[in-house]
């Protein structure tokens, strides 16, 4: 089992979850459910904690460089992940209604497994109370240049680190047995797949729309042609579906960005930053998952909602996590807080999101390389 990856452990966790409520068997499925009552207790506990831990450091190391292109690619990265939240709000609102049936009347009428006991885990503080101190410490840091409290915040922000690669990921699968189970066992789970395989099939296909129409406006701006852009980085497309990671393939993109005419010093220094600042990728995938999981519950979200969520969003998740799954760690809170989100429905979520969290780390890796075309640009002008 130490050698299967996150996701073959999610779907193996899905699987026996699904077997365990579909058979009726009560002691196995309560004692799934406490553990998944207890575990999502934990994450909440953990969620401001995260916040602080990566925010904070994040923001202080942005604004400890320098430099017209810094203050460029920040912006057109905001930019991006801002407006790659829009076109999954717009694709989801369209088809998703066609495609997800509510299934409320078939949950209300099943069985329901109570967990055994329950464990309650106080946050220190409530997210967006960690948010505005994640922002206050970091731009309080970058204008101080207080190296004393970076250095802590940093090994701060492994101790986090630690916490999700040790606690947290191993154990998600059998937090999400938990959850499967207990839809197995009042009769919800059927519908639930069914909309798993379609929102898939929508998040890929809006990232594959959202890279060409990066590509298209780059080779608006400096005359590259945009499919021969999009050829140069398949390489870092397929090399981070299989990493997970923007960082893990940061020198492939690199190396692809070159094949470009990127100059050297503007991709070694826009992919590595648009590595943890954009997030366009994995913006689609939230926004897209967090319509159908609320659609899945009979609840339309308006663009009024999504908007503010969106443009979190892309503040966020500034240096998440390096491991797979860290985007969705660290936008647990603001489902939660700005969409009303349940441990249920985060839960929805972190299967949702993680079943195709390589493909949205391709889309971001690909689109780094679109922005870097167009920093190159303005670093010649």
């Amino acid at each position: 089992m130490k050698n299967l990856g996150l996701l073959p452990k999610l779907i193996i966790g899905i699987v026996l979850g699904i077997v365990i409520g579909s058979t009726k068997i009560e002691f196995l499925t309560r004692l799934l459910v406490t553990f998944s009552g207890i575990f999502g207790n934990f994450l909440g506990y953990v969620i401001p904690l995260l916040i602080i831990g990566f925010v904070a450091p994040g923001i202080a190391e942005l604004g400890g460089k320098a430099g017209r292109l810094l203050g460029i690619t920040a912006g057109i990265a905001y930019l991006s992940t801002v407006l790659a939240g829009i076109l999954a709000f717009l694709a989801a609102s369209i088809i998703l209604p066609a495609i997800i049936t509510a299934g409320g009347e078939t949950a209300a009428e099943g069985l329901i497994a109570n967990p055994y006991f329950e464990i309650q885990m106080p946050a220190i503080m409530g997210v967006m109370t960690a948010l505005v101190t994640a922002f206050l410490l970091g731009l309080g840091m970058a204008a101080i240049k207080g190296d004393t409290m970076l250095r802590f915040m940093q090994e701060f922000q492994k101790i986090i680190q630690k916490v999700i690669e040790a606690i947290i990921i191993p154990l998600l699968p059998i937090h999400i047995a938990g959850i499967f189970a207990r839809m197995a066992y009042s009769g919800e789970v059927i519908e639930t797949l069914a909309v798993f395989g379609r929102v898939f099939v929508l998040v890929i296909a809006v990232h594959i729309v959202y890279i060409i129409i990066q590509y298209l406006v780059a080779g608006s701006i400096t005359g590259i042609n945009p499919f021969r852009g999009i050829k140069n980085m398949l390489p870092a497309y397929f090399t981070a579906i299989g990493t997970q990671s923007s960082a893990a393939t940061i020198p492939v993109t690199v190396r692809s960005t070159l094949n470009n005419n990127v100059s050297d010093e503007v991709a070694e220094f826009a992919i590595p930053l648009c590595a943890t600042i954009h997030l366009a990728g994995s913006t689609i995938t939230l926004t897209t998952c967090a319509i159908a999981v609320m659609a899945l519950e009979g609840l339309n979200l308006g663009f009024g909602e999504v908007f503010p969520f969106i443009l979190m969003l892309g503040v966020t998740m500034v240096a998440a996590p390096g491991v797979p799954g860290g985007a969705i760690m660290a936008a647990l809170g603001l489902l939660e807080t700005m969409l009303g989100f349940t441990d249920g429905q985060l839960a929805l979520m972190m299967a949702l999101y993680i079943a195709q969290d390589s493909f949205g780390t391709a889309a971001n890796v690909t689109g780094d390389g679109a922005i870097a075309l167009i920093v190159n640009k303005f670093a010649r002008s």
